[in-house]
């Protein structure tokens, strides 16, 4: 099994029979595997890796984003009318007086974006103000007094006076989390982490649907789940690296790496510390590179092979006009390979070559999207890490019904489907990218 270390220096250290699985800002995860690691850290092998097998995708779907600062929602997709709650991140100050995260879930509707009712406003478009339309109800005044035994107070001016004879240690640059929040919110928060509220210093929480995902469909073919973009690829490529080792003689004749690494915030441009604009990936083949001879680097990039992961879209048979006629990828019908002349999507000739082969040796269908020329298209983080990269890469994803809504709908064998894919592509990979030529 991969170990998850948590500090992303000790990726050099310690290496489980060769198979690593580390974070950064225990956010971004990487997974590796390959016999040669430790050689090529001991400087015993003075050349570079042959290839590089890698697998990307992203992990944090668009949604609702209650920042701590601000105490409100920021959306780029909203889920109007949903049972919500909140999940994320505190810092705390332990009785050690360390800092430290502590992970919280709050398992339980608390919120609500309540739409207005269609008698109030019979606009033929839905729209909102997304500043003032898009605040979370969480209860009732009456309520939360009767819970808390208190009456409403008169507003107290605060004082002018200034006082210097305020102890430092008491003193904080901001007010308290209690006082810039809801104490109520707070106290959830700082019983999930297991602290007292006081000692919640912040908190990044996002906004989520309490639903549970189910299997629906009238054969129990789909699934109904919300984030399936991107977290149904995400799971596809962690579960087929984990079973293209399943064998304690996977790696003997490898001479690539098997690597995945699942980024954060390509639905809002990539560009930060944990997304694919960063500099953690080219950094982590850097380090796998082995002694550097000033190329080893560029060796193994010239040589490596890059799968960007993403869902892609089923024909809807409501909208069946939206798509290119030749090209409506069915759910359950196998793993999409995404085609843009734009270069939109990172996929090329060599790479559906490369692709259709791994599928091949395991039977595992497949399907080509093209979008229609008067449509827009998306994009994924595979062009943005071909160009920085230099990398050969190819677009693909499971199809999916609702992408960006907070309730999507996937297949059930499109899952089964994605792993062996990526299994597949880990463990034929050497062999195969040696038979294609490209002059």
């Amino acid at each position: 099994m991969l170990r998850v270390r948590k500090k992303y220096r000790e990726v050099e250290k310690d290496h489980n029979n060769g198979k690593d699985a580390f974070q950064k800002r225990l956010s971004v995860l990487a997974e590796s595997a390959c016999k040669t690691v430790e050689l090529l850290q001991a400087g015993v092998l003075d050349n570079p890796l042959d290839w590089t097998t890698v697998l990307d995708a992203e992990t944090l779907p668009p949604t609702e984003y209650l920042p701590g600062v601000l105490g409100r929602a920021k959306s780029m997709y909203i889920g109007f009318d949903r049972d919500l709650s909140i999940a994320g991140r505190a810092m705390v100050k332990t009785k050690k007086g360390e800092y430290v995260q502590r992970l919280v879930r709050i398992d339980r509707p608390i919120l609500r974006i309540p739409t207005l009712a269609i008698h109030l406003d019979r606009q033929e478009t839905f729209a909102f103000n997304k500043e003032t339309q898009l605040f979370p109800i969480a209860g009732l005044i009456a309520a939360e007094l009767n819970r808390t035994g208190e009456t409403p107070k008169p507003a107290i001016p605060e004082s002018s006076t200034e006082s210097d004879e305020t102890p430092d240690d008491t003193f904080t640059p901001f007010q308290a989390s209690t006082e810039r929040h809801h104490p109520y919110i707070v106290e959830l928060i700082a019983n999930e982490a297991g602290v007292p509220a006081g000692s919640i210093l912040d908190f990044e929480m996002i906004l989520y649907d309490t639903q549970k995902a189910c299997i629906g469909g009238l054969n129990n073919e789909l699934i109904f789940s919300a984030r399936l973009d991107n977290l149904g690829m995400s799971y596809c490529s962690i579960i087929g690296l984990i079973n293209s080792l399943s064998s304690s003689s996977a790696l003997e004749n490898e001479r690539s790496i098997r690597l995945i690494s699942l980024f954060d915030h390509e639905e809002i441009g990539s560009n930060t510390a944990q997304g694919a604009d960063s500099n953690f990936l080219p950094a982590v083949i850097r380090r796998l590179s082995g002694k550097d001879d000033g190329t080893a680097y560029e060796q193994t990039l010239a040589r490596s092979f890059l799968v960007s992961a993403d869902m892609a879209h089923s024909v809807n048979p409501n909208y069946a006009t939206k798509y290119e006629p030749d090209h409506k990828p069915e759910m359950n019908r196998g793993t999409v390979i995404k085609v843009n002349a734009n270069a939109r999507y990172a996929t090329n000739s060599p790479g559906i070559v490369l692709i259709q082969e791994v599928a091949r040796r395991r039977h595992i269908p497949l399907q080509l999207f093209v979008v229609r020329n008067d449509s827009s298209c998306g994009s994924t983080i595979g062009p943005m890490l071909a160009a920085a990269l230099g990398a050969r890469t190819l677009d693909l994803g499971n199809p999916q019904l609702s992408m960006h809504s907070i309730r999507e709908t996937g297949g059930v064998y499109d899952v089964d489907h994605g792993i062996k894919l990526f299994q597949s592509f880990f463990e034929h990979f050497s062999e195969l990218e040696s038979k294609i030529f490209v002059d």
